[in-house]
């Protein structure tokens, strides 16, 4: 059976439909939700097939959308219409399997049964082994530089059906449209597709094999990797060979300010970082901690939602946090954090009660609340007359004895330590995070 024969067989176009519909997200250009994707199947399987069996199927323009990155800077993403990620879902459920067997065990993004604590704790196992002179390369936009004829040649490799190809190179042709304008497409795989993953795997395989052909010890997460080495001129020597393989053979520029020769306590990965344990017997050896950028990042979204003028109930704005909270500590468990995360307790705790307090408004409804919680009717009218600001009450004794943690815990509170001391591995276990 042909390869299309199983990307078109019912079962797969209705599970890659299932999946599509579960991942949400935007319309495409043509403006069709994901909740009108199975009735459109339901109702157009058969002409759809036909039309794709007979190579006439034209993928409609990408959606451009840009989004902020951390630097500042902005990324592109292009958005397909629900129709053309359907398709590229069903084509991915029935090609990943070719190639996902023959991947490096030294690759982790985008792939089953991997994620980044394995990275990071391959990374750490590295650093600890002596290996500390660490060769970071950052390929210079990546996703927008991906040549469409190697690509297409190492795909070829596996898939033999010449309409599944052609499918693939029409999507990869597919132009873009940005601030009302439609831009042709002669290289780059769109982020935001769900083919575009195991593309970009497919092409820097290339790159895994020539490591594994010198003998590198890396670690690659998607298009980040790095390359650990036990000297300085190792590592420059080895970085030197790559960036020609890299420029010569397949075709990807490197961003030279950002990629270097690193020592452990300037590297990090994934959102980690390293320091010394500075513990007897343990020189050179080092643990992990979280980039002050991500810390600065978690702390944004908190205070976003825990904004006093938000129209929100305060169930609806706990459950939002809740949410924030477990999505980063679950991320970054492998750190230690719990000095960083008791402090960034108390100052959301706070952020609670100042929302808490700003909801009551009207004095006599705070006295009313406040002799509720138990404060004595001379207080309570004080402290509701009080001409300090929102802020400085919420951090002040009234409400610090009053709204306690066991009050908030009771509205379905949870503090970040505590789902951190859940869940965080104290001591590195490597049948909970094999290292690969």
């Amino acid at each position: 059976m042909q390869t299309i024969e199983k990307v078109l067989a019912p079962r797969n176009l209705t599970e890659a439909c299932a999946e599509v519909v579960k991942n949400k997200g935007a319309g495409g250009i043509d403006r069709m939700s994901v909740k009108e994707l199975k009735s459109y199947l339901d109702q157009n399987r058969e002409e759809l097939c036909e039309i794709i069996r007979e190579c006439k199927y034209i993928p409609q323009p990408i959606r451009g959308k840009e989004i902020s990155k951390r630097n500042g800077k902005t990324r592109l993403l292009g958005i397909p219409t629900v129709v053309d990620r359907m398709l590229q879902q069903a084509v991915l459920r029935i090609i990943m399997p070719q190639f996902e067997y023959m991947f490096s065990d030294y690759s982790y993004g985008f792939r089953p049964q991997r994620n980044t604590q394995q990275a990071v704790l391959k990374s750490l196992g590295y650093i600890n082994s002596g290996y500390q002179h660490i060769v970071d390369i950052d390929l210079k936009g990546f996703f927008d530089e991906v040549d469409h004829c190697l690509l297409l040649d190492l795909l070829n490799r596996k898939v033999k059906c010449p309409v599944t190809m052609q499918l693939i190179r029409r999507w990869l042709r597919a132009p873009i449209w940005v601030n009302g304008k439609l831009t042709k497409r002669r290289k780059g795989v769109p982020q935001g597709s769900p083919i575009s993953p195991l593309l970009s795997n497919i092409m820097l395989h290339e790159l895994d094999t020539e490591m594994e052909r010198q003998g590198l010890r890396f670690v690659r997460y998607a298009d980040d990797f790095s390359i650990y080495c036990k000297t300085k001129s190792e590592a420059r020597e080895k970085g030197n060979k790559i960036y020609l393989y890299l420029r010569d053979k397949l075709k990807l520029p490197i961003n030279r300010e950002k990629s270097g020769i690193r020592r452990p306590v300037n590297f990090s990965i994934l959102g980690y970082g390293f320091v010394p344990t500075y513990q007897k017997g343990e020189k050179g050896q080092y643990q992990l901690i979280v980039e002050q950028s991500r810390w600065k990042q978690l702390k944004a979204k908190l205070k976003k939602e825990t904004r006093k003028t938000t129209p929100i109930t305060f169930d609806e704005r706990i459950q939002k946090i809740i949410a924030i909270q477990r999505g980063w500590i679950n991320n970054f468990r492998l750190a230690n954090i719990q000095v960083k995360l008791k402090e960034l307790d108390g100052w959301l705790r706070n952020r609670l009660r100042y929302c808490i307090w700003h909801h009551w408004k009207r004095r006599e409804r705070k006295r009313i609340n406040l002799i509720r919680l138990g404060v004595n009717p001379r207080d309570a009218f004080r402290w509701s007359r009080s001409r300090l600001g929102g802020w400085a009450i919420a951090q002040s004794p009234i409400l610090n004895t009053t709204i306690t943690v066991e009050l908030l815990c009771k509205r379905g509170y949870e503090s970040m330590l505590s789902w951190y001391q859940k869940i965080a591995p104290h001591k590195f276990n490597p049948t909970l995070f094999p290292i690969v």
